[in-house]
């Protein structure tokens, strides 16, 4: 790939209210791990217009599906939690058929803490909705104390994560309730805490490109070696648009 790769990317979404206008919103940290990383960021509101997703998605390479508030499990069949603080339903109902979307064309795919659960929702696995009652002898996995909480990780080496992070105990910041339950059929696990629960995955598809991350890898408390899942992700799309130039010489 000649050129820098066009890296779309969501964003949280927050309604009008007592006179203050609507607005659309993203952390710094991620569009800045993408620029670091070698790509070009492109932010991508949740518009009401749901038709238009495709060709925003047709000028793309890749795409970052970010964290965010909780998936409203009612959206699934499954009942409200008190625990659950589900996110706008713009930005929700916008994010499952951008997900969707994506999916369908197999495109590149970075998928981080709520952009993680909603990828695998959407390919048909399903949620825990909240970790403390569903599985009670976790670690924790949030304090609302401490935005930095981290706790450590189990990574299996013959992964994305394992070529970033090596051998030896690592540890992630972790600030999430939810996690993956029923992992779905297109992926498979590269990461786990100590206690099981899911924090990494990679599709097991050949023709789709996904990494993975219930962690924040572009988060502020996030490690240097963190940032490298940006790098490993901007190399594989380059790779990929390299693959079919290489086989047409080959050919030729």
């Amino acid at each position: 790939m000649a050129r820098k790769p066009l890296i779309g990317m969501n964003c949280d979404y927050r309604g009008s209210h007592q006179g203050t206008p609507a607005y659309a919103f993203l952390a710094a940290g991620y569009f800045d791990a993408i620029t670091k990383a070698g790509g070009i960021p492109v932010v991508v509101p949740p518009t009401e217009d749901l038709s238009s997703i495709g060709e925003i998605l047709d000028s793309l390479d890749g795409f970052v599906l970010v964290g965010g508030g909780d998936l409203d499990p009612r959206k699934d069949g499954f009942m409200l939690h008190s625990s659950v603080r589900p996110m706008e339903a713009r930005r929700e109902d916008f994010d499952r058929q951008l997900a969707r979307e994506i999916s369908q064309r197999r495109l590149s795919l970075m998928a981080i803490g709520a952009g993680l659960q909603l990828i695998n929702v959407i390919e048909g696995g399903n949620l825990f909705y909240h970790i403390p009652i569903d599985l009670p002898n976790a670690l924790p996995h949030l304090d609302p104390q401490d935005p930095s909480h981290r706790h450590s990780l189990v990574v299996e080496p013959k992964s994305i994560l394992g070529r970033v992070y090596g051998e030896g105990e690592i540890r992630v910041n972790s600030r999430h309730h939810m996690a993956i339950d029923r992992l779905a059929d297109a992926f498979k696990v590269t990461a786990r805490c100590q206690d099981g629960v899911i924090e990494g995955i990679e599709s097991r598809l050949d023709d789709w490109f996904v990494v993975g991350c219930q962690f924040h890898p572009e988060s502020t408390a996030a490690s240097a070696l963190d940032a490298q899942i940006f790098e490993e992700f901007i190399s594989g799309i380059q790779s990929l648009a390299a693959a079919p130039q290489t086989l047409e010489l080959v050919a030729a």
